[in-house]
């Protein structure tokens, strides 16, 4: 005699009046733990910037491996695995878009550090350029990253290249955070073919800190044309 076969497990159905309201109610449980937890920690957290970036970061990071775990070890339950998707849908509205725009704060008052964008005369950012031995280049720079609100005062410039021959010229020597300011790059004769790095950094100091931001570009130079 044949041994009767296993009746292989079909794929459930899920009914909208099952599985709606255990979806909202798993949503319902992610946002409350996401604001719980934001208003927790900010009766904890006593600086403007420690633990800020792990604050906007841990709760979607746990709600939504987690949801799609309960959801996968309770697929064949409907109520259940729509209580898991709900938690999936929480942890990237409101906990993933609130992360975003909380670091993006984060950014804005400096406590995720400063730059330096360095562009060409036209706008254009740039990070790199090819220059000809004794030529020069006119580009611009703003610091970002602070905002004068929080950042008052000037910023302190200063340009250096890697190479002697690499000359940074910085006609302003303090601007203002988002202040675009000239920066002139020349190499000079005598200056050997190669890759080298032009830096131009902003400092200010803040409640006896000093911050800064930093800028650089990688300059390919090439041999001079011929007369």
């Amino acid at each position: 005699m044949t041994e009767p076969q296993p009746t292989p497990q079909e794929f459930p159905t899920y009914r909208v009046q099952e599985f709606l309201p255990s979806f909202l109610l798993g949503w319902g449980i992610g946002a409350l733990i996401t604001f719980g937890v934001r208003a927790l920690a900010d009766a904890l957290l006593t600086t403007p910037c420690e633990g800020r970036t792990v604050l906007a970061l841990i709760v979607p990071l746990l709600l939504g491996p987690g949801g799609l775990a309960f959801t996968a070890l309770n697929w064949r339950r409907a109520s259940r695995a729509a209580l898991g998707l709900g938690l999936v849908v929480a942890s990237l509205l409101p906990a993933l878009f609130v992360g975003a725009r909380d670091i993006s704060a984060l950014r804005s008052t400096g406590c995720a550090g400063g730059y330096v964008v360095l562009a060409q005369t036209d706008g254009e950012s740039v990070s790199s350029l090819t220059l000809r031995v004794g030529e020069s280049r006119e580009l611009t720079g703003r610091i970002g990253g602070f905002n004068t609100q929080n950042y008052p005062g000037q910023f302190k410039l200063n340009g250096q290249g890697s190479a002697a021959g690499v000359v940074v010229t910085l006609p302003k020597t303090a601007v203002e955070a988002g202040e675009v300011f000239p920066i002139t790059i020349t190499i000079q004769p005598g200056t050997g073919i190669n890759t080298y790095t032009a830096g131009v950094q902003g400092t200010l100091v803040k409640n006896g800190r000093t911050v800064s931001a930093d800028g650089s570009l990688e300059l390919n130079v090439r041999a001079a044309e011929r007369p």
